[in-house]
């Protein structure tokens, strides 16, 4: 078993800092902002249902534990360990856990341990969950007959049956409302049958829609009122043209003093790259924050024209397939509140779909952990670690905001084109947009970059090319070597970015592979980024061939991936504050920066 499948006990934990934020709002504000967090709180476990079977399990006896113990861990402690007379003792007092324990042990000891992928005897998906192992040819089959009733797939989940032999699917369609079971195939058609069922996580989606009844009491103008009713509207029904409606609305509430994403929105976790987890994410602007973004947004459309496929006089000097017209979006700082996703991510880019416009936020207090100077750095040279620990936040903060603007915001929807690598093609075009920009100076004055700040262009230059090469390296760890896949968008993106700047980038970059010691580095030619590793990554850019460079890790990037695998990088861990009302007020309450304060914050929330 590879040590990259444990965690390990040096993952640090961060705290995403809210209250001095908000504390500037409104009670009217606070209010809005209460309700919508407890609305995106209560999809808690319908992630954990989307994840594996026993994920709810695993969650619910951590929270037995807090509450047998009184959130007192001590009393379970003897030096350092639980002994065997304490869990003996403890399981006696609470024997609800010990079932619980029975149910989860299982998964949690199986060797080798499953990891997300479409289901197979060291994969699984809880996108299709059930004993019956589903095929890709079956889930295939489930999709063109959806498809074709115009069943959209991003809040389902497909189960396969064998009741006395006999093979059927259920297309399980998340809604509070239950009806009838409907059957999805025409009379004619061969068997197996495929049944709608709707209901899917019905109870979480209940509480959902309670809090957001809540929130339109504290709505600031009617365009939020309107996608609350919606979201709502979606929620209960299943609908996803609701939910579509609803971002019809939600793009055109600029800069909010509360802003929120929330629904089946990402399909990063579904191996078939078509079913999205439940995400909610409840932020406050910071108007300060939001004035360089906002100069980034005004000067947009001179930096298009430096992309690779401009060409003067034609469609304004932007790429000749473009609009002529950039819309530029909303583009907002803002700090999270609640974060209940899947994954802390560091920005976004919605709606996915760019019919009716877009917003791009950065969670700024989520990018403010990036500034972490106890990270081991394996894959940096030893004289340039200071400088590069130093850098990262800031280099991740630019790249994140180019990324999410200009990336994503001038690129397209691909699925219909490239099906299950599409959200890996659209992460790729989008990281190569920011990266083949970063050495725009007028772009990086913007964000208080220049000749003679502290950290001068150059060096910011230099450092994000190391960031390329690090993001590559790590991406390793996630690759599934059974199955010759990387399980998630961005980490594909990256790896192939580093590829490709290795084979192709005239020396700008390479990978040192010391045997001996085992331990891999990734130099980077300063003197060559400009002549070779900017035209490399237009290349790139301009042919999107991911699904090559990605195709297989194998002979010297096997090695690699193994060395990457023996360190693995800590596991981000996230404590986040809470709000409780209190005799009609909103009350922010903050947790200790350690497993014992994210526990505690998770029991109190009461999901």
């Amino acid at each position: 078993m590879e040590d990259s499948h444990f965690p390990g006990d040096d993952a640090a934990t961060h705290k995403l800092a809210i209250k001095h934020i908000f504390d500037r709002l409104s009670q009217k504000e606070k209010l809005y902002a209460h309700h919508l967090s407890r609305a995106a709180w209560h999809g808690s476990r319908t992630i954990l249902r989307q994840t594996s079977p026993e994920a709810i399990d695993i969650f619910d006896f951590i929270l037995n534990i807090h509450q047998a113990c009184g959130g007192d861990w001590n009393k379970l402690i003897e030096q350092g360990s639980m002994t065997s007379n304490d869990l003996k003792a403890f399981l006696d007092v609470v024997p609800d856990v010990n079932t619980t324990l029975e149910r989860i042990i299982g998964q949690m000891l199986a060797v080798p341990p499953f990891t997300l992928g479409y289901p197979g005897e060291n994969t699984m998906s809880n996108y299709h969950p059930g004993d019956e192992r589903i095929t890709r040819e079956e889930i295939t089959t489930v999709s063109k007959v959806m498809d074709k009733l115009s069943v959209k797939p991003e809040n389902t989940r497909v189960r396969k049956c064998a009741e006395q032999g006999k093979i059927s699917f259920k297309v399980l369609q998340a809604s509070v409302e239950t009806t009838p079971v409907a059957n999805m195939k025409d009379s004619d058609e061969i068997s197996p049958e495929i049944l709608l069922v709707r209901g899917d996580h019905a109870e979480e989606l209940s509480k959902i829609c309670s809090e957001l009844e809540q929130a339109k009491k504290y709505a600031a103008n009617d365009k939020q009122s309107k996608f609350l009713s919606d979201y709502i509207k979606s929620f209960r029904t299943g609908s996803l043209d609701a939910f579509r409606e609803s971002q019809k609305s939600w793009v055109t509430d600029i800069s909010p003093a509360v802003e929120n994403l929330m629904g089946f929105v990402e399909p990063y976790r579904d191996p078939q790259g078509i079913r999205a987890k439940w995400e909610g994410v409840i932020c406050v602007s910071d108007p300060d924050e939001t004035m360089k973004l906002k100069q980034f947004v005004e000067r947009s459309s001179d930096f298009i024209r430096a992309l690779p496929w401009a060409v003067p006089g034609i469609n304004e000097g932007k790429c000749p397939f473009g609009k002529t017209l950039f819309e530029a979006p909303d583009f907002t700082s803002v700090h999270a509140l609640a974060f209940c996703a899947s994954m802390v991510f560091e920005a976004a880019n919605l709606p996915n779909a760019k019919t009716c416009g877009f917003k791009n936020v950065v969670i700024a207090n989520r990018m403010d952990a990036n500034h972490n100077p106890a990270s081991p750095c394996h894959s940096i040279h030893e004289t340039e670690k200071k400088q590069f620990k130093e850098c990262t936040h800031l280099v991740r903060f630019v790249t994140t905001a180019v990324h999410e603007l200009i990336g994503h915001g001038t690129g397209h929807t691909w699925t219909g084109v490239f099906k299950d690598i599409a959200t890996t093609v659209g992460e790729c075009r989008a990281t190569l947009v920011s990266n083949y920009l970063i050495d725009n100076k007028d772009l990086l004055a913007i964000f208080g970059f220049t000749d003679t700040s502290p950290i001068i262009v150059d060096e910011f230059i230099y450092n994000t090319y190391l960031q390329i090469g690090v993001e590559g390296l790590h991406a390793l760890e996630h690759y599934n070597v059974k199955d010759h896949a990387c399980g998630e968008a961005h980490k594909r993106s990256h790896f192939a970015i580093l590829k490709h700047l290795v084979l192709s980038g005239g020396g700008v970059m390479r990978v040192e592979r010391d045997a001996a010691n085992s331990n891999l580095t990734v130099p980077v030619d300063r003197s060559r980024i400009l002549s070779h590793g900017k035209p490399a990554l237009g290349d790139f850019l301009c042919r999107i061939h991911i699904w090559r460079s990605m195709s297989a890790v194998n002979g010297e990037y096997e090695k690699w991936r193994k060395i990457v695998c023996s360190k693995p990088e800590p596991r981000w861990k996230f404590v986040q504050a809470n709000t409780f009302l209190k005799d009609g007020t909103v009350e922010v309450k903050d947790y200790a920066e350690s497993n014992e304060g994210i526990i505690q914050s998770w029991a109190e929330r009461k999901v």
